[in-house]
């Protein structure tokens, strides 16, 4: 079996940086890199002895077998992933796993051809001359829609969707799936955000509300960001594109007596003296100071919060608040970073076997341990070497249990601004209580619409 390496560099498409960014519209914050600051990264596999490697194994055998009776196929894929997957000092990811992909599948002979291209960029490169572009690439799924658009995606079906749908948690499926029902993706990572916290300020019981927590010490939310201020509203109900998010004319929806309770909330928190609205990265400029004891943020930072907490570090899921005698669980976004298959590759079968290699469980394990990668794949979640891990583990209940999808409608990109506006007008006092309803259902409108009309 031929194993032919080259390397193929993307103008302009060269992007070192693991911190996070935004996006064109000035969201700040929700394109971090998933990775986990946990020590259980570095640990030996060989700790981990649970029943899910013993299937892995199993299934791996299997997949052998089923190997052998492959037809035979000579062909070149093009394979498309940030350098930092492909840089020997992370363990070159994705070469390592195209070889071992290769190794599981004899009577395929394949030659890779690898270029640099970031999950954001991956919209700009392919769509710009598909033709040229890698059979299989990871991209992020706040750019579905382009894609979809252009028709650009391979569809997965049969036994291939199958195996999504039995592998990952609905709540990331659901990030991969168009308007029109079909998904578009193998998940390779979660995009969500959660609270980071000193154990030593606050107890586990003070983390579970937010109100609790304020009476001990300082929190950080950045109100003038909508990636965070738009948990305070699902958390109460309110909705993006209906309750199922496929809904593109249901738009944005916050105005309701809830939505204004909650609008109230958050005048008098920002008056609080124990709040603090500052974005993740002054916030943790801010915990090393010691004037914030607690944040919401990803797992991009997690390895500098735990730095500078050391045996006080603590994660939760973000807590609930109380309005009006009601207790609300705050519910964050989530996004995932996919691996698609190009829909005009000349050889669909190895493309989406390949992406389903790259988002599998030994595929996982491999990022996971070299990378500190955020992993999704639900048997090597159940690991002893991830449950270990609370980075992870808050990462994977938030995804499962209390996000909510955040869809690639392009209309999306309308509520940035307002829900900055808004958040602005806030801290500032210009919303009151006696103007909220009419502010919120000002922002409510701003947020669906264009701006053009």
């Amino acid at each position: 079996m031929k194993r032919k390496l080259l390397s193929v560099l993307l103008a302009g498409a060269m992007v070192f940086s693991l911190a996070a960014c935004g996006n064109d519209s000035g969201e700040s914050g929700s394109e971090g890199s998933s990775t986990s600051g946990s020590d259980s990264a570095e640990s030996s596999s060989a700790e981990s002895g649970s029943a899910s490697e013993e299937s892995s194994a199993e299934t791996s055998q299997e997949s052998a077998g089923e190997s052998s009776e492959e037809e035979a196929i000579t062909c070149t894929l093009k394979v498309w992933a940030p350098s930092e997957d492909q840089d020997q000092e992370y363990g070159a990811w994705l070469q390592t796993m195209c070889e071992q992909f290769n190794e599981l599948h004899p009577n395929w002979d394949i030659t890779f051809e690898y270029g640099v291209c970031t999950e954001s960029d991956a919209r700009k490169q392919v769509l710009n001359d598909l033709e040229a572009a890698a059979d299989v690439f990871l991209f992020s799924s706040t750019n579905l829609e382009y894609f979809c658009k252009e028709q650009a995606l391979a569809e997965l079906g049969g036994k291939y969707l199958d195996t999504v749908n039995e592998h990952y948690s609905p709540t990331l499926v659901s990030s991969l799936t168009y308007e029109d029902g079909g998904v578009y993706g193998v998940p390779l990572t979660t995009n969500t955000y959660f609270m980071y916290y000193d154990k030593s300020v606050f107890s586990e019981e003070d983390i579970k509300s937010m109100d609790k927590m304020l009476e001990k010490g300082k929190v950080s939310v950045q109100l003038d960001n909508g990636f965070y201020n738009a948990c305070f509203f699902l958390g109460v109900g309110g909705t993006f594109f209906g309750e199922d998010g496929m809904s593109r004319e249901s738009g944005v929806k916050f105005y309701s007596d809830e939505g204004v309770a909650m609008t109230e909330y958050l005048i008098d928190l920002a008056k609080n003296e124990n709040f603090v609205s500052a974005s993740p990265e002054d916030a943790i400029s801010m915990m090393r100071e010691g004037t914030v004891n607690a944040y919401f943020c990803g797992t991009w930072q997690a390895a500098q919060t735990q730095e500078i907490l050391g045996d006080n570090f603590g994660v939760a899921p973000l807590p609930s608040v109380n309005v009006n005698g009601t207790d609300y669980q705050l519910r964050p976004f989530n996004s995932a970073k996919g691996i698609g298959v190009k829909s005009t590759t000349q050889y669909p079968q190895v493309a989406i076997e390949l992406a389903l290699y790259l988002g599998g469980y030994d595929s996982e394990k491999y990022h996971y341990e070299n990378r500190g990668y955020v992993p999704c794949y639900d048997e090597y979640l159940a690991t002893d070497e991830i449950q270990a891990d609370e980075v992870v583990m808050v990462d994977n209940y938030t995804v499962s249990n209390i996000a909510v999808p955040r869809m690639s409608f392009t209309e999306m990109s309308w509520f940035w601004t307002p829900a900055e506006s808004f958040g602005k007008e806030i801290l500032s006092g210009e919303v009151t209580k006696d103007n909220a309803a009419e502010k919120l259902q000002a922002f409510e409108t701003a947020a669906n619409s264009s701006g053009l009309e």
